[in-house]
This record gives C-alpha cells, structure tokens and sequence, in this order.
C-alpha cells in the first residue's frame, strides 16, 4: 500500500507538470504550428531549422516527459507483458493529450513525432530503473506460486533418536581374565623346579593312629578298618576285633 500510494501521487505530480508542458496556449506560435502526422517530419525540421542546442532542448524536452511513465506505470500493470502494456498505455496517453493540445489550445498542434518520442522516453526509464523497481514490488506483492514455495521455508522434520548401542566387553589382545594362565605362571601346588617337599617322618602316623586310638577308625569294604589298624599281626588289632565282637 505504501508503494501504491507513492506511485499514485507521483502520477499526480507528473500529470500537472505534463499539463503545465503541453496544454499552456501559446498565442506567439498560433500562425506557424501545424499538424504533423507523418512519423519523423518534426525530426528533420529540428534538425534543418532549429540550432543544435534548441533541437536537442525540444528533443530532449519531450523524451524526458516521457520518463515517469517508464517508472511509474509498470507498478499499476500486471506482470505479464508489464512492457507491451506500459508502451501501448503511455502512446494512448500522449495520443490523447496531443489531441487535446490541436483541439482546444492555442497555438498547438497533434504532432505523432512528440507521441514517438514521449514513448521512447518511458521505454528508456523503464530499462534503466523502473523494470528492476516494479519486478520486486511484483514479487512481494504478488507473487507466483513457484514464488511463493520458493520463499516460504521448509518445516523441518525432527529426527527419531536412535538408541546409542551398548558398549560390549572387547577382548583386547593381552587382556587377562581370572583364571587364566600366562605362559610362566605356575598353578598352585605345582612344583616348581628345584624345589623339595618335605618328606614325613618314619616314627610319624598321622590320622590312622589317632582314630584307632579313640576307636572311630576309617573302614574300608566289608566293615575292615583301613590303615594301621587293619594291619594283621598286630595286638593292637586283635585287640580292637575283641572288643567289637
């Protein structure tokens, strides 16, 4: 709305001056303006009669005129064939206020050289500046739909969490676990080279003599006593069958 507005009242401004320009009678050069409506006629009298400074002044004069139309009129008009419109609608308006000028003010005239040159002037403002001005406005404005997807930026989609893996018990290369035997380790009561064991004693009995003393030897098959006790011959043995019997 603030592009409109500023386009609008700049047509309005322009529109006085250009009213100011074309339709101000001039009574001086009431006897020598004619119509003109051979294209370039006016060109050639610019260029035969006029000096080079006054040629390019009336020249000129009108390709500027022509200028807002080439910077204001393409906001106003669709996209589609912006230029085609913006020339076809600036030649209907110099065309009608021509006709104005030769109808109803005093020493003026139609001239088709002044329209061709009014339109020239909004193709030149058009390709310098206000094809670039009215393409941006167009596209915030109204944009097309492969426009529209372009600028709106793409929801972004949350990623599932994957569970980390859980770390396994690697066996490196030389790890030890318990219980296993390196190469040089020794188990227990293995005997190491060189080392002795202590032999038992001839005069020493362990464990038999003892349960044989307090009767609760060890037995062996068939309800013998196992070890010194059983031993045949003996008095101590035939002395513990005659107190079992």
């Amino acid at each position: 709305m603030t592009v409109l507005t500023v386009v609008l009242l700049g047509l309005v401004a322009f529109s006085v001056l250009l009213a100011k320009v074309t339709l101000t009678p001039s009574p001086a050069s009431a006897d020598i303006v004619t119509s003109n409506l051979q294209p370039g006629r006016s060109l050639r009298q610019y260029a035969e009669d006029y000096t080079f400074l006054a040629a390019c002044k009336q020249a000129g004069g009108n390709i500027l005129l022509g200028v807002p139309f080439g910077l204001l009129l393409p906001f106003l008009v669709p996209r589609r064939l912006r230029m085609v419109t913006m020339t076809l609608l600036t030649a209907a308006l110099m065309v009608i206020v021509e006709l104005v000028q030769g109808a109803l003010v005093t020493g003026r005239a139609f001239d088709i050289d002044d329209v061709i040159l009014n339109t020239t002037g909004a193709l030149l403002g058009y390709f310098l500046l206000g094809r670039w001005l009215s393409h941006r406005y167009h596209v915030y404005a109204h944009p097309s739909p492969a426009e529209a997807a372009r600028a709106v930026p793409e929801p972004r989609t949350s990623e599932p969490e994957t569970p980390e893996p859980k770390a396994r018990d690697a066996k490196t290369p030389g790890a030890k676990t318990p219980g296993a035997k390196t190469p040089g380790s020794k188990a227990p009561g293995s005997k190491a080279p060189g080392s002795k064991t202590a032999k038992p004693k001839a005069g020493d009995r362990t464990g038999t003599k003892t349960l044989a003393a307090s009767g609760t030897g060890a037995r062996g098959a068939g309800g013998r006593p196992v070890g010194d006790a059983a031993e045949p011959g003996s008095g101590r043995a035939l002395l513990n069958r005659i107190r079992r019997r």
